[in-house]
């Protein structure tokens, strides 16, 4: 039996030291990159938020995001795990796809992009596409009363500025787009 604990003992202890130097490596890349690993944080109306976490807007002067299978809840991200047979998941994408259609009355379901009625791996994406964000220019620029070329303009700023990595798809952050929105006034 002892010929198996010193073994034991050495591995565990040979794991302790890997793990933890690991971590502290981890943690010290953390401390140097900017915002010192504390998120993209922007402020909105005098509070912080979390730009790199998707959250929910519902009325229509806003930008809508990805929808969530966790409802939003960053304590615990999460896909609903179904197929995309499944009846359940059919119907709540049929869900998805009449509210967008309901609230968005100018466009078509042949025009819906994807991630306007799927969610995300994670239920946290901070960010749609270009396309899922001009699909939503009409209610936008009827809602704050604005031209629909200055909402256009106010998406190619945004997603200019999210798009550093080339051959990527075009992307838009909500929050962001959001926040440009209310800094129009």
């Amino acid at each position: 039996m002892k010929k198996y604990i010193r073994p034991a003992l050495v591995l565990t202890l040979g794991m302790v030291a890997v793990i933890g130097v690991y971590t502290l490596v981890v943690f010290g890349i953390g401390k140097v990159v900017p915002n010192k690993g504390l998120g993209n944080q922007i402020t909105v109306k005098g509070q912080k938020q979390y730009a790199n976490i998707g959250q929910q807007f519902t009325l229509p002067q806003y930008f809508h995001g990805r929808p969530s299978a966790v409802d939003y809840n960053a304590a615990g991200s999460g896909a609903s795990n179904k197929g995309p047979n499944n009846p359940e998941y059919l119907e709540q994408v049929q869900k998805r796809i009449d509210t967008l259609l309901m609230v968005n009355p100018t466009m078509t379901e042949v025009k819906i992009p994807v991630d306007l009625i799927t969610a995300s791996g994670s239920g946290l994406d901070p960010n749609i596409s270009v396309a899922a964000a001009e699909f939503q220019i009409d209610r936008v620029a009827k809602a704050r009363n604005l031209s629909t070329e200055k909402v256009k303009d106010l998406i190619a700023e945004n997603s200019a500025a999210e798009n550093i990595v080339f051959f990527a798809p075009q992307k838009v952050n909500v929050l962001k787009l959001n926040a440009a929105l209310e800094n129009l006034k």
